[in-house]
This record gives C-alpha cells, structure tokens and sequence, in this order.
C-alpha cells in the first residue's frame, strides 16, 4: 500500500521539461498538466519562462533552470539570466554551480557565485544543483555548508543531464549535512512512483521529474 496519496506526491512534484528541442506546445502541455494534477510547479528553460508565466496567470508557480546544465558560466553571465528570469515572471530559479570552481577548492568562489544569484532572485525560491555524480562524498558535504551559508532555500542533486542522477545515498547525505538548514530537492533519473516515495521518506522536499504525472495519472 502507498504511503502518499497521488495528490501528495504530485504536490511536492516540479513537472519538468529541459530538452533543448522543447517547442512551446510542450511546454504548454506541461503547463495544462501541471494546473490539472496541481504539480508544485512548472520547470522550464529561461527562453519559455515569459509565455509561461502569462499562459499560467498564477496558477502554478513557474520555475527555470539557471547555468544550466554545467554551470560554467561567470557568476555576473549567471546572475544576469537569474534576474531576467525573475523579471519575465519566473517564481522559482534553479542554478547550477561552478562545479570546476569545487574541484579547485575554491569554496569562496563557489559560495559567492551562489550568493550573486541569491541578490538576482530577491526573495524567490532558490535551488542549487550540485551535480553530485561528479562530486566526491567530501565534495557534497562541503556544499551543504555553502549553499545553506549562501541563503539558498534548497540544495538540488542534478541536472539529469550528466553522468547520473538522484540516489538515495545522496538524498540521506545531505539530510544529515543540512540539518534542517535549507530544504532538499531530488532530480535526475527518478522514474518510478516507489522511488518518489522513497526520496520523500528520507527527507527531500520536492522531486524533480518528467514521469510522475504520467506514472500517477494512468489508468
């Protein structure tokens, strides 16, 4: 027996559309989608966030990838798509970090690079993926600490668009890291209902994912 009901699972869902070749009727798709199952939001790329935010008029947030999906970007190029995001009415930023920056130990940087975004987005939500299928354990420790030192409202897994996505390692890691600190977002890979239901059980927030309205919706 489920230990959600649908409707939790699909709250706690941002219906997730990241191709590149995205056309605006599958985006609009999306949004319908979202409105009828009451998703926690829409997340879309920057280039749909306008039409998206006046095709859905409030009725559920919009949310948008930022540096993605490698986050290599300068900090200024970065906070500049997080401001005009918010500006076109995006509800919800999703960044990615400097994941090279990490590697070179240069936490500052990372952290600054965070905080840049932060001031971009006012007071929307944001999430920082961290793309811990490139990170070491160490790694994604260390940015527990400096996305919720940052003032980021969630720390996010993945893209889904690098060598792997959500593990259930992942997610208890940063529960333990994170302490209640920031909140905690699964994404990347996440394509069936028990496995929803278990990313929410040890301690993510939100998942990311294209599936889940699909998988909870058939017949």
């Amino acid at each position: 027996m489920s230990r959600y009901t649908k409707a939790e699972i699909l709250s706690k869902v941002d219906h997730t559309l990241l191709k590149p070749e995205a056309t605006w009727p599958q985006v609009q798709t999306l949004c319908d989608e979202a409105v009828r199952y009451l998703t926690a939001s829409v997340c879309i790329n920057t280039c749909y966030v306008r039409q998206a935010a006046e095709y859905l008029a409030g009725r559920v947030p919009v949310c948008c990838v930022v540096g993605f999906p490698l986050g290599a970007m300068d900090t200024k190029s970065k906070a500049f798509e997080a401001k005009t995001a918010v500006e076109n009415g995006a509800d919800e930023v999703d960044m990615v970090i400097n994941i090279g920056w990490l590697k070179n130990r240069q936490y500052d940087d990372v952290k600054a690079d965070i905080q840049a975004v932060r001031a971009a987005v006012g007071d929307r939500v944001l999430k920082v993926i961290i793309e811990t299928c490139l990170l070491t354990d160490e790694e994604k420790e260390r940015m527990c600490d400096i996305v919720c030192q940052a003032g980021a409202d969630f720390i996010k897994t993945s893209t889904g668009f690098s060598t792997g996505g959500a593990t259930f390692h992942d997610v208890e890691l940063f529960a333990r890291c994170v302490r209640g600190r920031c909140k905690i977002k699964a994404a990347g890979g996440i394509s069936t209902v028990e496995e929803m239901e278990t990313f929410l059980d040890l301690g993510a927030d939100r998942l990311g994912t294209s599936h889940a309205v699909r998988l909870l919706t058939a017949d």
